[in-house]
């Protein structure tokens, strides 16, 4: 079996699979349907359960020349790391994953997932890894 080696630390993809476990708990026990607000919440609570660290709704500066433009919120940094992008929608488009590159460029992280609670289930397209 030929391994590809990640371009992320060891400890970034621990946490991601960290991340994406509490997803899926919150998946497993609300099911699709919901708003994203309210996975929002359900996420921050199972992270807080698995002791994980994170920021909900922060805000983040974009720079233009020598000027910073607020009004951009990300809906969750993780352990300063890992930044997530929540879904509720039919599938991802484009635009999802672009909104995702800009974040991530303007935060300095290397890894964003972008999580779909609309899904059947997360592993049926519902995780998608953004990493620059």
């Amino acid at each position: 079996m030929l391994r590809i080696k990640s371009p992320l630390s060891s400890e970034v993809e621990d946490l991601a699979t960290r991340i994406i476990g509490c997803a899926i708990e919150v998946h497993k026990v609300l099911g699709p349907g919901f708003r994203e607000p309210v996975y929002s919440v359900a996420l921050g609570h199972e992270l807080k359960l698995q002791n994980i660290p994170f920021e909900r709704e922060k805000a983040i500066q974009v720079r233009y020349k020598e000027i910073r433009i607020d009004g951009q919120r990300v809906d969750l940094i993780v352990a300063g790391t890992v930044l997530l992008e929540l879904k509720a929608v039919r599938r991802f488009r484009p635009i999802h994953e672009a909104i995702v590159i800009s974040y991530l460029k303007t935060t300095s992280l290397r890894l964003g997932l972008m999580i779909n609670f609309r899904r059947r289930t997360l592993a049926d397209g519902g995780i998608k890894r953004v990493i620059l």
